[in-house]
Formats: C-alpha cells, sequence, structure tokens
C-alpha cells in the first residue's frame, strides 16, 4: 500500500506519452529537448513504449530522467520479451534508487509475434504474465538494489486485472471509454493504481476532429481482441461495425482543448488515479508542440478531481 500511495504522488493526475513512432527513433537530443520542455510547460509524468529492439525503454528513461530536474517517467509499457525478468527488476531497481520519486515501471506482454520473433511461446497472457512477475524477484549474484518503485501491469481485460489486483501495484488500460475505468476501479480495488491511456485529437474544427478520432478508433476495432472488449462493455455490434459516434466520443478525446480536459475529467471522475495522454502521432515535433499547447488548459487539474484518493 505505501508504495501505492507514493506511486500517487508520482503520478498527479495528468501525463502525457512522449510522441511514438513505429518508423524511426528520434535522436536523443531530441527527445533529451522534448523532455525538458515538457517538463517547463508544466507536466510531472511522461511515459515511453517499447516494443522489442529499436531502442530499450529503460536506457531511454535513463537519459531522460538524468536531462531534466523534477520530472517523472514511466514505462508505457515495458515489453516483457524484451529481456528476462531478473534484468527487468534490476534496471527499474537501480532507476528508482538514482531517482528516488520519479520512476513507475510499466510491463505488457505484447503480441504474440514479439513472442516469436524472440523465440519463445506467448502462451496465455495472464499466466505469461503471472511468471513474468513471479521471477522478477528470484535471488541473483549480486542482488537488485532493496529499493521500491510502482510496478503496474498493461490490462485491459478483465483477467488481466484481476492479475493486476492480485500481483501488481496496479493496471494501465488503454483507448477505452469512462465506463471500463469504473469496472476497472470495482476489480482493482482503492488501494491499487488506475492509469488509463487516452487518446488525443486536438482541433477547433469539431467535425475534422471526429473524422480524425473515427479513423483511430477504427483501426482499433480491427484488433478482435479490443472489439469483443469494446462490445462486453455494452456496445452493439452494429455500433462496433459502424464506429458509431457514441463509440468514437466515449474513447477519443476530440476537439479543443477544454474538449480534452473533460474527457480526463471524466476518467478521474470514474475512478482512475491518473490519465495518460497519447498524441496523434502527427510527428515527434508536431506532436510535442501539441502537448506544449494542452499544458495550461491542464494545469487546474489536481488530487481533488480523482475522489477515490479520499475514500
Amino acid at each position: 500500500m505505501e508504495t501505492v500511495v507514493e506511486g500517487r504522488r508520482t503520478l498527479g493526475p495528468v501525463g502525457v506519452y512522449l510522441p511514438i513512432s513505429m518508423t524511426s527513433t528520434p535522436g536523443v537530443d531530441l527527445q533529451r529537448d522534448a523532455a525538458k520542455r515538457l517538463e517547463h510547460a508544466g507536466y510531472r509524468m511522461v511515459w515511453t513504449n517499447e516494443v522489442v529492439g529499436g531502442k530499450d525503454a529503460l536506457v531511454q528513461l535513463a537519459v531522460l530522467l538524468a536531462a531534466t530536474e523534477r520530472l517523472a517517467f514511466g514505462t508505457g509499457i515495458a515489453n516483457i520479451w524484451a529481456r528476462e525478468p531478473q534484468t527487468t527488476h534490476a534496471a527499474a531497481a537501480m532507476l528508482a534508487q538514482a531517482y528516488p520519486g520519479r520512476f513507475v515501471l510499466g510491463l505488457g506482454v505484447g503480441y504474440r509475434e514479439q513472442a516469436a520473433g524472440t523465440g519463445r511461446e506467448f502462451g496465455s497472457p495472464p499466466a505469461t504474465m503471472r511468471d513474468y512477475l513471479d521471477r522478477m524477484t528470484t535471488q541473483t549474484w549480486p542482488p537488485a538494489a532493496e529499493t521500491r518503485y510502482p510496478r503496474i501491469i498493461g490490462a485491459n481485460g478483465p483477467k488481466m486485472l484481476a492479475l493486476a489486483a492480485a500481483c501488481a501495484d496496479g493496471a494501465f488500460p488503454a483507448m477505452l471509454p469512462p465506463g471500463h475505468t469504473v469496472r476497472a476501479r470495482q476489480l482493482l480495488g482503492p488501494d491499487k493504481l488506475l492509469v488509463v491511456g487516452l487518446s488525443v485529437v486536438v482541433d477547433s474544427d469539431r467535425d475534422r476532429a471526429k473524422a480524425t478520432a473515427r479513423e483511430k478508433v477504427a483501426g482499433r476495432l480491427g484488433m478482435p481482441s479490443y472489439a469483443a472488449g469494446i462490445a462486453r462493455l455494452g456496445y452493439s455490434d452494429q455500433e462496433i461495425s459502424e464506429v458509431s459516434d457514441r463509440l468514437v466520443d466515449a474513447i477519443v478525446a476530440h476537439g479543443d482543448a477544454a474538449a480534452i480536459v473533460a474527457k480526463v475529467r471524466e476518467h478521474l471522475t470514474a475512478g482512475a488515479d491518473h490519465v495518460v495522454l497519447m498524441p496523434p502521432t502527427t510527428g515527434f515535433a508536431a506532436d510535442v508542440d501539441l502537448l506544449e499547447h494542452l499544458a495550461p488548459a491542464l494545469a487546474d487539474l489536481d488530487f481533488a478531481d480523482a475522489p477515490q484518493l479520499y475514500t
């Protein structure tokens, strides 16, 4: 519980993804500059992604932590196929020791193809993740640093959320409506961290913003497991096949800055501790500019917007 309380202090109500690209990796100087700009803009928490190859998320965070003064960072999500569990724990503990109160480890099972690419069996995602979490604390010589850090897992479905409640400090679902946040909080209980990834499209032209948001939702619905999860939340087959307005409005924050803030508050009220803004991947520089633009509107969000912190 103490780790969760400390994690809530670290996270604050809102954070942002360092812009993501699946086709290239921005140079280190660009990433350092972006992190400094986001810190100066007033953000408290920045998250980074990871697949397998291209970069190591924990090395990346070591560089960015050193380049900033107060900004906290989290892996959203470190891929379990990228490194052995004991190595992950040792690296995470060292970062937490070097930068107290500025690091959160998020872990995810990734995809079947990523496991195959490393020569391993994907298996059942909950069982695979449980085994990884168990092996993280296997004794090594020399032992890892004895430093606590918040450990959360990527969890959209009920089985993975139950695992997060039992074996981790919390969960990180992404691109799901506030109704899912309510269910996730119920499954996790009050004493776990709930970090929610929220896709954003910032555009004062409402029609254009909704069209872009619809494209994002349609692309995600092409994944059968995601579509099945949306159906479990009460959306009809027709709403899913047509990518209805109700679905788009629930999943993606789109419109002007006020609309983005309103959607963040929906998730906080629904039970999230922390909402991560996922920029639209229009380009690294453009997305950093967008996040800077949003920062003043988000400055009014505080811990009072997350009622579960006081229960």
